[in-house]
């Protein structure tokens, strides 16, 4: 009895052990699909979509590209515009672009003409047609913009002073500059401005205006200038005065031009300082030292011994007198000349009293 129940439980434990064995091989290695199973199946799918093209990416690449032709060409206009409008003047493009500006009414056809060639003359007068319209616009802007730069730049008007009196048409202008001829100004901190005026004004200014139409020019607006005169002249010696909006702004400089004045070149004489450097005619120029607050200063009244021997005896035209004080100073040479001129006229007087005895 026992060696039978040990029989069945060792034939139940390799049973069993058996199983295990079994079951961990089918685990362990599953069975594997047939390749051409694979084969079919891959097949069986539909293939994959051709590749399109990124319509993004191609919309991107034709805007940069309009995007930076529209840049260059609006350089390239503003560059030739600035080359032209430094290059050419006015009236020298106006006369370069006749033949452009005539172009598309040149050439017509006559009614009978082929087709072909009136469609040729139409694509022709449209592709003349715009660059002259392009050009009588910049043409009308150049002007305006001129214009409006002008009134800066130049005198207000080609006649800056009215007409003499015909009875005070033999009268010399004297024409004087503000500063540094008859005034000084300059600026500190403790009072601001301080308005200075040379020494020997007030003679100068009262005695000459008996012999000359003065004139007063300067660089400054009239809201400065007016005030300024009203305290310096008092018996209104002078009877004009001429601020910056007279003067012709030129190279970062205000230069008076005096062919403006309405006066007789020959018989306007400007004293100033700066004669030499602030005036379109030099040739009218007679210079005086500059006033920089020199207490002793008496160039005003040297200058009205020559002044008014000019009045007295006018010459032709003072610009050759002028002339010929050049590179002199004119109040001491003046004086040099006279006592030359009395020197001789003694000797003549002296030979004449001579030879009657």
């Amino acid at each position: 009895m026992s060696s039978i129940i040990l029989r069945s439980r060792l034939i139940n434990l390799l049973s069993k052990r058996n199983r295990r064995l079994f079951s961990s091989d089918l685990a362990s290695n599953p069975p594997k699909e047939p390749l051409i199973a694979a084969e079919a199946r891959a097949s069986d799918q539909p293939p994959p979509p051709p590749a399109t093209p990124d319509s993004s990416t191609s919309g991107g690449k034709s805007w940069s590209f309009l995007k930076y032709s529209l840049v260059g060409a609006l350089t390239g206009a503003t560059v030739a515009t600035g080359y032209v409008s430094y290059a050419y003047s006015l009236d020298e493009i106006e006369e370069k672009t006749k033949s452009l500006r005539a172009a598309p009414s040149r050439y017509k056809l006559p009614d009978d003409a082929p087709t072909f060639d009136k469609v040729k003359n139409l694509l022709y007068s449209s592709a003349m047609t715009v660059p002259a319209k392009a050009t009588e616009l910049y043409l009308d802007a150049r002007k305006l913009i001129e214009e409006h730069v002008r009134g800066y730049t130049e005198p207000y008007a080609e006649k800056l002073l009215p007409d003499l009196h015909p009875m005070e048409r033999h009268v010399f202008t004297l024409v004087l500059d503000l500063q540094e001829t008859l005034l000084y100004s300059y600026w500190t901190r403790e009072k601001g401005w301080q308005t200075i005026k040379r020494p020997g004004v007030d003679a100068f200014l009262e005695h000459l205006a008996q012999y000359f139409e003065i004139v007063v020019y300067s660089d400054y607006s009239n809201m400065y200038v007016d005030p300024v005169m009203e305290r310096l002249d008092t018996k209104h010696c002078v009877r004009y005065r001429l601020g910056k909006a007279a003067t012709l702004y030129q190279n970062g400089q205000h230069y008076r031009d005096l062919s403006k004045l309405n006066r007789d070149p020959g018989k306007v004489i400007y004293l100033s300082a700066h004669a030499r450097e602030n005036s379109l005619q030099p040739e009218n120029g007679a210079v005086i030292k500059p006033f920089k607050l020199e207490t002793d200063d008496t160039a005003l009244l040297d200058f009205i011994p020559f002044l008014e021997f000019v009045a007295r005896n006018p010459p032709a035209d003072i610009r050759q007198v002028l002339a010929s004080y050049e590179g002199c100073d004119i109040p001491e040479e003046f004086i040099r000349r006279s006592r030359e001129h009395r020197r001789r006229m003694q000797e003549q007087k002296q030979q004449g009293r001579l030879w009657r005895r």
